[in-house]
């Protein structure tokens, strides 16, 4: 407790953001503005949407809700930050503004991962047993598991932030990131850390690899189903619904891999920065479009809407 009152009583962070070897950062910023803005956008209008059509009231339109809830919370929990800092000159954190900033990022990245998991499961179960569809994705079912995604997410997060805070730091705190992450902190720990950071190799087996075995699993199947369709109609309507969540698994866990799987020497900080750029700003705002140029019926409820 005291090593945790000394710490806050210290100087703030310093967040070295992006824009410090960025030739034009007034285009750089603008350009991620401009992307939070249709991600904001894009996100709301998902949830509305979902809300508002009675027909997209299933467990499928359920767990997209909650995929725009958490994109949504994902990009707000870093680009404010980043614009106010690039427009007041000042880019310093508190030791208390990065504890939450890293917690909302832990437990949001985690949530994410464990949601396509889910997400996956709802395809397979819709997909390979369609008569047991209402009973397997009922609506108990499926609030148990977006439940358990929140709280097993939220649970890692509290663990690793505790941990990560009352770890003794050194006189210099400038963070080569533009947000708090373990990694980039872990660089100014004045202590061993080797033993934590293999902790943090299998919380990422945990969040990350067994999700993706499960995503593979169930799309395993889903394609072993499809390709003894005699439908072609089926087959289409079958491709397409799961060819939106596959775009969106890709882009997420395949920089998600390539952050915090691939070893040091194959990646620099600067490096680092843009890999984080897509997940945490790039991809909330493609996830909406992806759905929704996608989906037959979120296309036919966003006409109904504005239709109105």
């Amino acid at each position: 407790m005291e090593r945790w009152i000394n710490s806050t009583a210290g100087p703030d962070f310093v967040l070295l953001g992006l824009f410090l070897h960025i030739q034009a950062p007034k285009v750089l910023f603008t350009l991620i503005f401009l992307v939070f803005l249709t991600a904001l956008g894009g996100n709301v209008m998902m949830m509305i949407l979902i809300w508002l059509d009675s027909h997209l009231h299933t467990p499928m339109y359920f767990l997209l809700s909650q995929l725009s809830l958490m994109d949504l919370l994902y990009s707000s929990t870093f680009v404010p930050k980043i614009a106010i800092d690039f427009l007041s000159g000042r880019n310093s954190i508190s030791y208390i503004g990065c504890g939450i900033q890293l917690f909302l990022f832990t437990t949001l990245v985690g949530a994410e991962c464990l949601l396509l998991a889910v997400m996956a499961y709802d395809r397979y179960v819709a997909i390979c047993h369609p008569l047991h569809y209402s009973v397997l994705m009922c609506p108990v079912v499926c609030a148990f598991m977006v439940t358990g995604t929140w709280l097993g997410a939220l649970l890692n997060a509290l663990i690793h932030v505790i941990y990560t805070l009352s770890l003794p730091y050194c006189a210099s705190r400038e963070i080569h990131h533009f947000f708090c992450e373990i990694p980039a902190l872990l660089k100014l720990v004045c202590a061993d850390t080797s033993l934590y950071e293999n902790g943090l190799f299998v919380s990422g087996v945990l969040f990350l690899l067994f999700p993706i075995s499960a995503i593979m699993a169930s799309y395993g199947q889903i394609l072993s189903t499809i390709l003894r369709l005699r439908s072609n109609l089926g087959m289409r309507k079958a491709l397409a619904t799961c060819s939106s969540h596959m775009i969106v698994v890709s882009l997420f866990y395949g920089s998600a891999i390539i952050k915090y799987f691939l070893p040091k020497a194959y990646h620099t900080e600067e490096q680092d920065k843009v890999v984080s750029v897509f997940y945490t700003i790039l991809t909330p705002m493609l996830s909406p479009l992806i759905y929704s140029l996608r989906n037959k019926d979120v296309a036919g409820a966003l006409r109904k809407v504005l239709g109105r």
